[in-house]
């Protein structure tokens, strides 16, 4: 089994990679960022796909990237891995029809909240000790979703007409446009802006540019809040006026 992901601040890519340590030690996984990706989706049949819900949906750079591949799809069995702060409905489900539309076979699917990346916004901030809980419950549940898998019983979180009508009327209605295009609400302080280009580098839309010494950014955020949780002078915003916390997984293992 091959191990795909979006990740911004971390958290999805430690659930993929736990799931894959557990299942089979001796695969990797890789990003939807990395041009040897589509080759290593090709020449496997079972697939783990995670990324983080946004608003109960698909970051919008994973869906360009299913929708501008749709050949390397057809006849994958794919277990989908959905990341949260809080509750998603059907977060591994919309990404589960969307696979089903290019004849993928969906095995199944996995909720796992996680610390809240969303550090300009004070909803669902959590104490240290809360999301260092929050990672420890997620690695067993994983552990025990592999379990399941072997004994031929896969969790179906997310899918299913339930889960489906949970994440449209529980978000996904009202915040539909969040997601439906990249954003060009992302704001960047040019009076504190050191110019050191770390968010340039960690961009995986090449969205912010360093222009005479200072970060610009343009029109193509994708909401991962990478740079916003790695900027030391925390000059970056998007949804919030300040950041409130920077968080990174690296910070709960």
């Amino acid at each position: 089994m091959t191990g795909v992901y979006f990740s911004g601040t971390g958290n999805t890519k430690f659930c993929v990679d736990t799931f894959l340590r557990e299942y089979d030690s001796s695969k990797n996984s890789f990003s939807i960022e990395n041009n040897e990706t589509l080759e290593k989706i090709k020449n496997d049949t079972k697939i783990v796909i995670g990324y983080p819900v946004q608003y109960s949906n698909i970051p919008k750079i994973l869906r360009d990237y299913i929708v501008n591949n749709p050949h390397i799809w057809k006849g994958k069995k794919i277990f989908i891995i959905a990341t949260m702060g809080l509750f998603s409905g059907d977060g591994a489900g919309i990404l589960a029809r969307l696979l089903n539309n290019y004849g993928a076979v969906i095995m199944g699917g996995l909720h796992l909240k996680m610390p809240d990346s969303i550090g300009d916004e004070r909803a669902l901030k959590r104490s240290f000790e809360k999301n260092k809980e929050l990672v420890i419950k997620a690695q067993k549940k994983i552990c025990k979703t592999v379990r399941n898998i072997k004994n031929g019983k896969p969790p179906q979180e997310g899918l299913g007409i339930a889960y489906h009508f949970a994440g449209l009327f529980g978000q996904r209605l009202y915040f539909w446009g969040k997601t439906k295009k990249y954003t060009d609400k992302l704001k960047i302080n040019s009076l504190k802006c050191i110019g050191c280009g770390l968010c340039e580098k960690l961009c995986p839309m090449c969205n912010i540019t360093i222009v005479n010494g200072i970060a610009v950014s343009s029109d193509k955020c994708t909401m991962c809040y990478r740079c916003i949780s790695k900027c030391p002078r925390q000059v970056i915003t998007l949804l919030g006026k300040k950041v409130i916390e920077q968080n990174d997984i690296s910070r709960y293992l």
